[in-house]
């Protein structure tokens, strides 16, 4: 049995994202938390959130003992990408893709 959520368009590109879910795949919950709270990265923020509600949902959902969790899969994929206009010379301008990132961070007790 496991828990699931997943946060959807966050405004940080999914590469940056990916750097700061694979310092805590495979981890226990807790420690998890810990090296989130302490890593500076933009990313962190909506991930701690992220993890603190799965962790509650496995708690008072599933029935989990929340000393046995461990993220047993999260992972990042792209979401929308808002495309502006940045003004050039010559009457040009350039196109800025703004990313959009779909955050979903899986936890399950141990045996």
């Amino acid at each position: 049995m496991e828990a699931r959520a997943t946060e959807k368009f966050i405004r940080i590109s999914p590469r940056k994202v990916k750097i700061v879910l694979d310092l805590i795949r495979g981890k226990d919950a807790a420690m998890a938390v810990g090296i989130l709270k302490n890593t500076r990265k933009s990313a962190c923020e909506p991930a701690v959130k992220l993890l603190g509600r799965v962790m509650a949902d496995a708690e008072n959902n599933f029935h989990m003992d929340p000393e046995k969790l461990y993220v047993s899969e999260c992972f990042v994929t792209p979401g929308m990408t808002l495309k502006r206009m940045m003004p050039r010379g010559k009457g040009s301008g350039d196109r800025i893709l703004k990313r959009t990132s779909h955050i979903t961070i899986a936890v399950s007790e141990k045996e």
